[in-house]
């Protein structure tokens, strides 16, 4: 089968699905779960001949029966009709008990397709092809794909694990990893940055056999504390040709937050969940589930603080090793919010350069309302004067409109930003404003002009609002829509916090 004939018919079996009610979310587990076991299968027999060992079936106390039959793909295979389904259910109860990596694949994982015929029909097609042979490139396009549209499903609420793969790739352009270096991401999501790192290094590098090894085994780690986004993200990576089969997990189920665990690495990029408060659900007197908000007391934060960004931006600090570089994401909030947010933000300028920040459009993301900045920061050894000199700008929010069924921001969008960050020498920047070209998107401000600012704010921006002037040159109404929707969302954000507070009170 063609590269796309094949995914062509995975693409076509989720809309045959969707329409009995199976979702992109639920599709998406379940080929998660069933490539898994054929790869695996595959990947036991000659040329590689790799001792995978899996369990017999264990009954409901997680116990596993001597004489059962094994949980693997050959077995279920074989299955059909009601026994199928049976199986197939107490099969995946029975792999999610397991340990590393393949107790993470299958943890709390259940069965979704609850009609025989179709889920036989599924297992047909994945048994017809052998995976192993299907390039990277084929099979991380279609896992790739299947991420995407399970975002865009508002329904799932997955969106807020999907960061936009243009503005991924924009972020890896500007820090261009090196080979035999680590990279980590404290709340990876499904793996973006993971798989934009590696095809970087792997398209612009010629890597040697230890480098290869380092790459595919050594490179990456990360957090994600949601069992079935850690379970894509596991997938996706080994689908990419990332980690091995029998390997030890990368990807850690604790919360990043909790302590620092004496992890150090090269780069960290990291798109933080959105939301602003930390917290955690506990039982009142009244036997009432409530929100408390939850502050982290670290040693090594500057501010204790319940603010989940200033929370992940300190943490972020803290992971990197004396001269590591990190691209962070993060709401405009970081920028001007005050109290421990100053206290971040001015930590921040002294122990790090705080190089650049690249203000990015609203119509990006898959949560509505989100103002969100890429901060870039190298992080630096102990001194008396601050590191940061000077912070360059980019302002890709004033007058751009995206939406994400229209105008969707791609990477050519952010071509100019790459090339004024200038990678390959930082040193060697230019501004393209000036009093005579105003219009400039591209602008620096140095160390003293910002801690002189009101709370050493860091929400720059200079660009006149065209829409505000020009009524004969609005956008699109549908975009106008967007933004309005998007603004009436944040606002509602905002008042549901507010309640929050008040019902506390």
């Amino acid at each position: 089968m063609t590269e796309s004939a094949l995914l062509s018919k995975v693409w076509n079996f989720a809309n045959v699905l969707r329409d009995d009610g199976v979702g992109y979310g639920d599709y998406l587990e379940q080929i998660t779960y069933l490539l898994f076991l054929k790869m695996a299968d595959e990947m036991s027999k000659p040329p590689y001949s790799k001792n995978i060992q899996f369990p017999h079936i264990k009954d409901t106390e997680g116990k596993e029966i001597p004489e059962g039959e094994y949980c693997n793909w050959e077995t279920l295979s074989k299955k059909r009709g009601a026994e199928l389904e049976a199986y197939y259910s107490q099969m995946l109860r029975s792999l999610g008990t397991e340990r590393g990596i393949l107790g993470q694949i299958f943890t709390k994982s259940q069965n979704k397709i609850q009609d025989p015929a179709k889920l036989l029909r599924v297992i047909d097609m994945i048994a017809k092809e052998n995976w192993t042979l299907v390039g990277a490139d084929v099979k991380g396009d279609i896992y790739e794909g299947l991420l995407e549209k399970n975002a865009a499903d508002t329904k799932s609420g997955a969106g807020q694990y999907f960061t936009p793969r243009a503005l991924i790739r924009a972020m890896v352009e500007c820090m261009a990893p090196k080979p035999g270096k680590t990279i980590h991401d404290p709340s990876c999501g499904t793996g973006g940055f993971f798989l934009a790192a590696y095809d970087y290094i792997t398209s612009h590098l010629q890597l040697d056999r230890d480098q290869k090894h380092f790459l595919k085994n050594s490179t990456f780690s990360g957090n994600e504390i949601v069992a079935s986004t850690r379970r894509l993200c596991l997938m996706n990576m080994f689908l990419h040709n990332i980690g091995e089969l029998d390997g030890d997990t990368f990807i850690s189920p604790n919360d990043a937050l909790i302590a620092d665990e004496g992890t150090r690495v090269d780069y960290v990029l990291a798109n933080p969940p959105f939301g602003k408060k930390s917290s955690m659900t506990i039982t009142n007197e009244e036997g009432e589930q409530e929100k408390q908000d939850l502050s982290y007391n670290r040693q090594d934060f500057w501010a204790s603080t319940s603010n989940k960004q200033l929370n992940f931006l300190q943490h972020i600090r803290t992971l990197l090793k004396v001269n590591g570089e990190a691209g962070v994401v993060l709401p405009d909030n970081v920028l001007f919010e005050g109290g421990a947010g100053e206290t971040v933000r001015k930590e921040l300028l002294k122990t790090t350069e705080l190089h650049t920040i690249l203000r990015l459009p609203t119509g990006i993301f898959y949560a509505h309302g989100v103002k969100a900045n890429v901060l870039f920061f190298d992080n630096k050894p102990a001194s008396k004067e601050a590191w940061t000199k000077e912070v360059w700008i980019y302002d890709y929010r004033t007058n751009i409109h995206h939406t994400l069924k229209k105008g969707t921001m791609r990477l050519e969008n952010l071509q100019d930003f790459i090339q004024c960050y200038n990678p390959s020498n930082r040193n060697k920047r230019t501004e393209t404003y000036s009093e005579s070209s105003p219009e400039g998107r591209w602008r620096k401000f140095g160390y003293e002009e910002i801690i002189a600012r009101d709370k050493t704010n860091l929400d720059i921006f200079w660009l006149k609002d065209k829409s505000l002037a020009d009524l004969d040159n609005l956008p699109d109404p549908d975009e106008l829509a967007e933004e309005i929707i998007e603004d009436v969302e944040a606002a509602l954000d905002g008042f549901r916090g507010i309640m929050g507070i008040l019902n506390k009170g």
